[in-house]
């Protein structure tokens, strides 16, 4: 009886083997082997994983029609139908897999303060790559950001070209910009810190747009820019050059050099970027004093980490900027000496420690983390001779601590993040001759508490909240903010914020600009009952990615309203004794900020790269604003267009070489204008008109037999029709502030990177 039953197993066996087949292949991409790569067939427990060379092998499958499915973290899934049977018992599976784009996958910080996928994110989080820093030949962070969905960088002087970002509409002192996380980049420095910053420093910038003071504390209203450096993760190295002619008049040049290493056991790495950047002064309406100002820009910086246990990791960030900018007429001679300048020598130090360790049961970490930031200034502002020379003193310091801990509750993980933080801000500022002195400390301590809680597998919650005691604020402001992320299918995400916030009345970074007006320099000061601003903010977002073998595309739908109440403004308050115009910020009337972004994407076999976005909103106070004592007052926002948005066209027939097309569009806004300059009697309050910024960049690469290193040569010309701004005041009593569309006309480059990268 045994030996029948054995028997009849064995036949069993045979039979069952008989009516069964294999399925095997190799997966690639970009023509080379991937390896480890996810294969599985739809409806059935038979998988396995492809080797380090790409190969697999499914053995046992059933005869029959049966759905192929090979996945992989960072790449578009892949699909594929095939038949097993007895006449064709072995099926092929080639699969070349397409990458995604680095921002829809990858790993974010900023929008729940821990590593989740951009995708898993219940915060909506936009991310600006390395990439689109050069496809649009960005030479600094300022010229990068407008590429993002509600983000629009506009330039504030005439003469010495400070810019800010405004998000959702807010103002630039409503964004909270921070680097690596921390909050070191400080109001003076949001000044010049946007152009300041150069291009190769940054690996991505992360966005969050919405009311992030739950998680950073002051001044995140509009929200947060977090500019994310380099990491060493290979061993690299360029050397690349640019040369541009901005206006057919002025030169501007640029070298960097990048180095990275890391050790063969991966436990300590360097990565080390410099920057050197020479661009003359430009006058476009040939009147003697320059539109664009002279730089000159010396940068250079270092990342470092080193893994003390497998489990512990200590890393160490330095960044220096030593900058002099130099805006007016007669540039060769000293400041004082001119009929109308600004000048600004500017020397920049910042670094941050942080130290994160993973407990043994891999479900908790601690970080713990200090930065600091100093800065030094001499600057000049000045008509006529006046001496108008000043210094500037600004430190500022973080430290703190976050504990992440991860739980299971009702079936559901729950990241639970602890954590405090001290910031302190001094800032010292002063020009004698106009009796200007800026002389203020802030301290900020802070406690945030957060769970981020898989409801379910679809639906994700996150709830916390930030105490902070801030000096400027008699009690401590509680801000408490909750995002919900649903799943709906694999490919659309729904999401939706609430986020509180605050300003404490401080002086922020355009307090601290001296323009001039009326024939003299107006500045600005601070009433000195100014109560702090209070903030409610909602979006509310949809987001579509339809990946397929070949291709991939989706687009983004995001509405937001931000509710402000006491809000800052500024209003004209009379002159001083030396007859020079004075502007207050006191405590207005309450506004509201709306609107909706939409963006689009599409990417065709990495052949063709589509990447657009517009923003219409509206902003308007509760109440008008007198900011001029000649005109009627207005509720609208200044400088604030209803419209503006960004495309970016990227097409690449073959690996050498590739074009580039970008825009920015600029709607109309009002822009105040005050009188003085020639030909300008009296404020008025103008109405720009709308600009498209075009540019173009072609580059194609070359690689050396036998060798690793590449050398590429790129061209291009930004501005190409020329976009720019044609009534600029003319002569020294010209209103610098009465400037408005892109940052500069019709700029012809060209260059070269050599090196291994």
């Amino acid at each position: 009886m045994k030996l029948f039953t054995l028997a009849f197993g064995l036949l069993l066996s045979w039979q069952l083997s008989a009516q069964t087949g294999t399925i095997k292949g190799k997966v690639t991409h970009d023509g080379k082997p991937l390896g480890f790569t996810s294969v599985g067939l739809k409806g059935t427990s038979i998988g396995t994983n492809s080797d380090a060379d790409g190969w697999f092998e499914l053995k046992q499958v059933p005869f029959g029609t049966h759905e192929v499915r090979i996945s992989f973290v960072g790449f578009s899934s892949f699909k594929k139908t095939v038949t097993v049977s007895a006449e064709k018992p072995v099926a092929v599976v080639n699969a070349e897999l397409l990458e995604l784009p680095a921002s829809l996958d990858e790993v974010v910080v900023t929008g729940t303060r821990t590593a989740r996928k951009r995708t898993e994110s219940p915060v909506a989080v936009d991310v600006l790559s390395s990439r689109m820093f050069d496809i649009t030949q960005s030479a600094s962070l300022k010229d990068g950001l407008c590429f993002q969905p509600g983000l629009r960088v506009e330039t504030n002087c005439q003469t010495c070209n400070y810019s800010q970002v405004r998000m959702n509409g807010l103002g630039g002192s409503y964004t909270q910009i921070l680097i690596n996380s921390r909050p070191i980049f400080s109001s003076l420095n949001g000044l010049y810190g946007l152009e300041q910053i150069p291009a190769n420093m940054i690996d991505r910038v992360e966005i969050v747009r919405g009311g992030g003071s739950a998680l950073y504390g002051s001044s995140a209203i509009a929200g947060t820019v977090n500019i994310i450096t380099k990491d060493p993760e290979k061993n690299t190295y360029s050397v690349s050059m640019n040369h541009g002619l901005v206006g057919g008049k002025a030169a501007d040049n640029q070298l960097n050099v990048d180095a990275s290493v890391v050790s063969k056991n991966r436990r300590t790495g360097l990565t080390f970027f410099g920057t050197r950047r020479q661009r003359r002064e430009l006058d476009t309406n040939g009147d003697g004093f320059s539109e664009l100002p002279r730089l000159l820009n010396h940068s250079f910086g270092l990342s470092t980490f080193l893994k003390t246990t497998e489990n512990a990791k200590l890393t160490f960030n330095l960044n220096s900027i030593n900058e002099v900018r130099d805006g007016g007429d007669q540039l060769d001679r000293a400041p004082h000496e001119r009929q109308q300048t600004e000048w600004r020598d500017s020397r920049i130090l910042a670094a941050d420690l942080n130290y994160d360790i993973s407990f043994r049961d891999k479900k908790s970490n601690l970080a713990i983390y200090a930065g600091a930031q100093d800065t030094k200034r001499n600057h000049y502002t000045g008509v006529d001779g006046i001496d108008g020379y000043g210094k500037t003193k600004n430190q500022t310091f973080q430290a703190g601590f976050q504990y992440n801990r991860t739980t299971t509750v009702l079936g559901g993980k729950n990241i639970v993040t602890l954590g405090s933080e001290f910031q302190y801000d001094d800032v010292f500022d002063q020009i004698v001759a106009y009796d200007y002195l800026i002389d203020q400390t802030t301290r900020q301590w802070g406690l945030f508490a957060q769970s981020d809680w898989e409801l379910a597998k679809n639906l994700t919650a996150l709830v916390g909240f930030r105490a902070n005691q801030h000096n400027y604020v008699d009690k401590w402001v509680v801000n408490p903010r909750a995002s919900l992320l649903y799943k709906l299918g694999t490919k659309t995400k729904i999401r939706a914020s609430y986020a509180n916030g605050f300003r404490a009345p401080q002086a922020f970074d355009t307090d601290m600009h001296m323009a001039f007006a009326n024939g003299g320099v107006s500045r600005i000061s601070l009433d000195p009952n100014l109560r702090p601003e209070y903030s409610n903010s909602l979006s509310a977002s949809v987001d579509y990615d339809n990946p397929t073998e070949y291709s991939i595309w989706g687009y983004t739908i995001s509405a937001f309203r931000t509710r402000l109440d006491d809000t800052f403004v500024l209003e004209e308050i009379g002159t001083d004794a030396n007859g020079n115009m004075q502007l207050g910020k006191i405590n207005g009337s309450g506004s509201t900020v709306s609107g909706l972004s939409v963006e689009g994407r599409l990417n065709l076999n990495r052949m063709v790269e589509v990447d657009l976005g517009m923003t219409f909103q509206h902003s308007e106070y509760d109440a008008p604003v007198a900011w001029s004592a000649d005109i009627p007052g207005s509720r609208k926002y200044l400088r604030t267009p209803n419209q503006y948005g960004y495309y970016t066209l990227t097409y690449t027939p073959t690996k050498a070489f590739n074009v580039s097309l970008s825009g920015v569009y600029t709607g109309p806004m009002l822009v105040p204008h005050f009188g003085g300059a020639p030909g300008v009697d009296g404020d008025v309050l103008f109405q720009s008109p709308s600009f498209v910024e075009t540019n173009v960049k072609l580059a194609y690469s070359f690689k050396f037999k036998g060798t690793p290193h590449r050398l590429q040569l790129f061209g291009g010309v930004q501005n190409v029709f020329n976009q720019f701004q044609s009534d600029f005041d003319i002569g020294k009593f010209r209103d610098s502030n009465y400037i408005y569309g892109p940052s500069r006309p019709r700029t012809f480059y060209a260059g070269l990177k050599f090196g291994l990268y």
